[in-house]
């Protein structure tokens, strides 16, 4: 049961949450005149984290934290680790990514993630190669070679750009990402606006749906606008049971746009 729940989980928090990494000092950070809306997009990369309630069903398993260190050195660095647990059963994962902002565009170069806990222990490395025009993986020691391409990211870096492009108000919103080895197209819709009521506050919110051919799984996560889309809660149903529950429960985001000031909501 534990496998099952923590397989869900990943695949679910990390191609549905993501936050970003930002670039370290004043010069390297997005600074967004508050009349400007054609730079609106680059808001999540405004360095913050969020940290969040893991449940499957009722029993709350752990929870999952995003952090988004500064930078000195002009690349991005986002960081994610969960820590999720059932009985004597546990499932522990590091992950992190680097990229590049560049004339807009998000650069994915690096991506490492790492599994510990009940069974086997594994990793997967990531490298971008656009100069040798290869993406270089590694997966539970196996390696492969795929095809550079611009539009290939990593998952963590897959989410970023997703919640950059909502600004644009999309209908659907495709992503190709490197994932255990293979390429793999992922597709997600718009269903609307609804506000939604958590331990940690009440929140107005854009809501996804995770497209899918068959609808014995389905998958909805909820953005705040307020927040720079700022992913709030994400539900999993299968064969229309709630198996996954993932809800906000604080956040710090860093105010670049005017000012120093940051804005916190902890519990």
């Amino acid at each position: 049961m534990i496998k099952k729940i923590t397989i869900l989980f990943a695949n679910v928090v990390l191609f549905s949450l993501s936050q970003t990494a930002i670039a370290a000092d004043e010069a390297s950070t997005p600074t967004l005149p508050p009349s400007d809306h054609s730079t609106d997009y680059l808001k999540p990369l405004i360095p913050h984290s969020a940290e969040y309630r893991v449940f499957y069903g009722s029993i709350e398993l752990g929870k999952a934290r995003f952090q988004l260190p500064k930078s000195d050195n002009g690349y991005y660095n986002y960081r994610f680790d969960s820590d999720v647990s059932l009985l004597m059963l546990s499932d522990v994962r590091n992950i992190n990514s680097e990229f590049q902002l560049e004339d807009g565009e998000l650069k994915p170069i690096r991506y490492m993630s790492k599994r510990s806990g009940t069974g086997s222990d594994y990793t997967e490395q990531t490298v971008f190669a656009p100069g040798q025009d290869v993406i270089h993986t590694i997966y539970k020691d196996e390696r492969e070679k795929l095809p550079f391409a611009n539009d290939i990211f990593d998952p963590l870096v897959s989410q970023l750009q997703f919640r950059m492009d909502l600004y644009h108000n999309p209908d659907s919103l495709k992503y190709k990402m490197v994932k255990e080895k293979e390429l793999d197209d992922y597709e997600f819709k718009v269903v609307g606006k609804e506000q939604v009521i958590i331990d940690s506050g009440t929140y107005q919110t854009i809501k996804i749906e995770v497209v899918r051919k068959s609808k014995k799984r389905q998958t909805f996560f909820w953005m705040a606008p307020d927040l720079n889309y700022l992913p709030v809660r994400l539900s999993h149903f299968s064969k229309g049971s709630k198996q996954l529950d993932i809800k906000l429960d604080n956040y710090h985001i860093e105010q670049a746009i005017e000012n120093d000031t940051a804005v916190s909501h902890n519990q």
